[in-house]
């Protein structure tokens, strides 16, 4: 493991295109984000209805890597109760925007959350979306799961959502196949499935037909949503 990892992902982000990062993500003017969006909480709900979950009221949840806030929105569109929430974020610029947009009472705290000092078995869900695609270093990856795991109460568990394939057009991230993630959370009890229609041929299609288009062609979608529960 290496200890700049963090730094390096601090590089990668600066050589993105905001503008053309903010425009493919919009959930507003981008029909095939908002459709990846709304299909992932139908399917976060899903996962977590059949986890024995009647509600998320109350319950202590976490998210590594939390950005300017859109997954914690949608926890508490789901729910949650704000004061139950915490953000990490390594990105200065991007933890004060979550800062901005969040209900006060969520928590936000910026840099390496590997040293985040957040309580053993503290945390019902730990969500890390997109999160280990964009640790290249392998050590560093494992260290920060094993850290992961330890926040997440018995019977809780990390929330993963990622994307399976390489990405030869960004050489600044890595698909995370579901195997890697039976080595990241070894103890875990896995659940998981395929979601997101793989976003280059998403953005293609007109609006009404992305939907059914995922549904048709299950085998295109690129991403998995995987519930690691840590056994009570």
């Amino acid at each position: 493991m290496t200890d700049n990892e963090p730094q390096a992902v601090k590089a990668r982000y600066a050589r993105r295109d905001t503008v053309a990062d903010e425009a493919r993500y919009s959930l507003y003017a981008n029909a095939a984000a908002l459709q990846a969006q709304q299909e992932r909480l139908r399917a976060m709900a899903r996962i977590w209805r059949a986890h024995g979950w009647s509600s998320l009221a109350q319950r202590p949840m976490l998210e590594v890597g939390c950005g300017s806030a859109g997954n914690l929105h949608d926890l508490v569109r789901l729910g949650a109760t704000p004061a139950c929430l915490t953000g990490l974020e390594l990105l200065p610029e991007r933890a004060a925007a979550a800062r901005a947009l969040l209900p006060a009472g969520v928590a936000i705290a910026e840099g390496d959350a590997a040293l985040a000092p957040v309580q053993r078995a503290s945390q019902d869900a730990v969500l890390a979306f997109t999160l280990f695609s964009s640790l290249l270093d392998e050590g560093y990856r494992r260290h920060l799961a094993d850290v992961i795991w330890q926040w997440v109460a018995p019977g809780g568990g990390v929330l993963v959502y990622d994307f399976v394939v390489n990405n030869p057009a960004n050489t600044d991230v890595q698909g995370i196949p579901l195997r890697e993630l039976g080595i990241l959370f070894p103890e875990a009890q896995i659940h998981s499935r395929r979601v997101t229609l793989a976003p280059p041929l998403a953005r293609r299609l007109p609006a009404p037909a992305i939907t059914p288009a995922s549904a048709l062609l299950w085998f295109l979608r690129t991403h998995r949503l995987t519930w690691a529960v840590k056994p009570r």
